[in-house]
């Protein structure tokens, strides 16, 4: 077993997080794809054509990057919403995000349900995030993105929605503790390299990636993944692709 395995297995699918049930519908639970692991957040699959899950959502302050494109982060929001957790989305674009509350759902009293709270990008007071209710704060602010809501807490993960990596960022991409990286562009990847002492293959391969493709990267940890979609998730989020 290689180090990237081992670390792989180390982050992979620890939490054990069920969301009441009330939460969650039928239709949102089919519209994503189950984790390999119990409790894991389900990426895609590796290069054995294995499941590959995370472990987004564990019992402490977590710290995570999504590097390239706004699908890629919502996909990875929409599923953490089906392993049972509450979504707060920080961003100027809050459009963008719609689509999380409507496939959240309704109560049969036709409102909304609170799994998805779209708020601007500025502090406010998070809630508690506990193992039966984990909290998942989105943080879609550009490029350079000021830390204004820190994991500080078990239970907790933000995520950093990097639309390309800059060099401003690079405090916060060398911080977390993980990162998931679709294709950059030569420089881009160059700089990559730099922030988190790749090898120049690992340079060379993070600008040839595919549109499907990510790599996930963490302390000793170096997966490619293909992203992986059904066929009632694209009808949320449409295909898998980089950008937006």
């Amino acid at each position: 077993m290689t180090a990237s395995q081992s670390r792989a297995q180390d982050t992979l699918g620890k939490n054990t997080a069920l969301a009441p049930e009330y939460l969650v519908s039928p239709a949102m639970l089919d519209a994503v794809s189950p984790s390999a692991e119990s409790g894991g957040v389900l990426l895609g699959s590796d290069p054995k054509n294995e499941p590959a899950s995370v472990a987004l959502l564990r019992n402490l302050p977590t710290r995570v990057v999504a590097l390239g494109g706004l699908y890629l982060a919502r996909q990875i929001a929409l599923r953490a919403m089906a392993a049972g957790a509450w979504v707060i989305v920080a961003t100027g674009r809050p459009q963008a995000w719609q689509v999380l509350s409507r496939a959240a759902g309704t109560t049969p009293d036709g409102r909304p349900l609170p799994l998805v709270q779209l708020r601007r990008l500025s502090p406010i007071e998070l809630p508690q995030g506990t193992e039966d209710s984990p909290l998942l704060v989105v943080h879609d602010g550009g490029a350079t993105p000021v830390e204004l809501f820190p994991p500080r807490s078990p239970w907790q993960t933000t995520m950093y929605v990097l639309p390309y990596l800059h060099p401003q960022a690079s405090t916060v991409a060398f911080n977390a503790d993980l990162v998931l990286i679709q294709r950059l562009q030569a420089a881009q990847a160059q700089l990559a390299g730099r922030i988190w002492r790749l090898r120049p293959q690992m340079v060379n391969e993070l600008a040839g990636l595919k549109d499907d493709q990510v790599i996930a990267l963490g302390r000793d940890l170096w997966l490619p993944v293909r992203l992986v979609s059904q066929a009632m998730e694209q009808q949320i989020l449409g295909p898998v692709r980089r950008g937006d």
